[in-house]
């Protein structure tokens, strides 16, 4: 994760300090790293987009992710970036960046959208195109992809339209409540183009046995999304030889009965979401101190001061990144999507 620290720097000179910033990790202390999947966030994207990608030219290639989320410490642009070593990595004819090692490749996409006519429409197209794009790398929706993420425009009214998309979707790739569904974020965020409502990133790993990947429940503290008309998993953990990535969806101040949690207030939803991320990891072998990266959605900016303190004391080792982005049902004030990861002896497995 990388922020800028001084918000009185035009966006050009935030973008030069993060591009030193990420050159000096990749090129001096991350050894033969590359990245395989980048995400900007920005704060005015209409305004921002076609600058960052021309710096991005200088950048060696892989699955890129650009959405106008603003960081709500007040400066124009802020970056996640995945790193992995020792990859083999090449671009799929179909668009997905490859990086594979070990019997394992990791398929990340980036930024996917299209113009259709709703957000409904969007997101139909996305999730088929995916589905065909999958299948030319010999994978399947149900059975290999890992995460997704809907950046929805005007959050409050497209949701809906994303939300029937997916569902019907779904259906049709064997993924209901009685099977599985994909952990996944679906969050307010803004493409530079204004026709585009929906955006999609999207990870999936082929070469994994069934029994790799766990699905993450909880169920003293959440309940199954379907419950409430949604289709997610609220986490997944996948198991390698020597370690195992936790990705969790978004995860908010909810209860295993699907209600919000202490409605209206900020900071005791922040406390109630915590314990429920808490909750998820445990039942992986997990704890919040394993958690790699974290990005928190605030609904509302006058929020981050209170939000910033809360963490900077209960969690001052989190590493995260908190943007302005409205939450998909507008009681919860805040989500907070992660990745932990921590060490396995899985000799049955191939190592990562």
């Amino acid at each position: 994760m990388f922020s800028v620290t001084d918000p009185s720097l035009s966006f050009g000179e935030q973008l030069d300090s993060l591009q030193r910033a990420y050159d000096a990790v990749t090129k001096k202390e991350a050894g033969n790293a590359v990245a395989v999947f980048r995400r900007y966030f920005l704060s005015d994207a209409a305004n921002q987009a076609d600058i960052l990608m021309e710096r991005e030219c200088e950048n060696p290639f892989c699955a890129l992710s650009i959405v106008q989320q603003a960081p709500l410490n007040g400066t124009k642009i802020a970056l996640w970036t995945w790193l992995q070593t020792g990859m083999a990595t090449e671009t799929c004819n179909s668009g997905m960046f490859e990086a594979s090692h070990n019997g394992y490749r990791h398929l990340w996409n980036g930024g996917a959208h299209n113009k259709a006519a709703t957000s409904e429409y969007q997101t139909r197209l996305l999730l088929n195109d995916y589905v065909m794009q999958l299948t030319e790398q010999h994978c399947t929706l149900a059975a290999d992809c890992i995460r997704t993420w809907f950046f929805v425009q005007n959050v409050d009214v497209n949701y809906a339209g994303v939300v029937k998309a997916r569902k019907d979707v779904f259906i049709t790739q064997n993924l209901t409540e009685k099977t599985h569904y994909i952990s996944s974020t679906g969050i307010e965020g803004r493409h530079a183009d204004p026709d585009v409502l929906v955006q999609m990133d999207a990870y999936t790993v082929d070469g994994l046995q069934p029994e790799q990947i766990q699905f993450l429940y909880a169920p003293t503290h959440l309940n199954p999304t379907y419950e409430y008309g949604v289709t997610f998993e609220r986490g997944t953990a996948v198991s390698y030889g020597d370690r195992k990535h936790i990705f969790l969806s978004g995860t908010a101040s909810i209860d295993n009965k699907g209600e919000i949690v202490y409605p209206g207030d900020i900071l005791k939803q922040t406390g109630r979401m915590m314990e429920n991320i808490s909750a998820l990891l445990e039942e992986a072998g997990a704890s919040i101190g394993d958690i790699m990266q974290a990005i928190v959605y605030l609904r509302d900016p006058a929020d981050y001061e209170n939000v910033q303190k809360y963490i900077s004391t209960h969690y001052p080792e989190l590493p995260h990144l908190i943007v302005l982005a409205p939450v998909c049902r507008p009681g919860w004030l805040i989500e907070t999507e992660c990745v932990a990861i921590i060490p396995a002896d899985l000799p049955q497995y191939p190592c990562l």
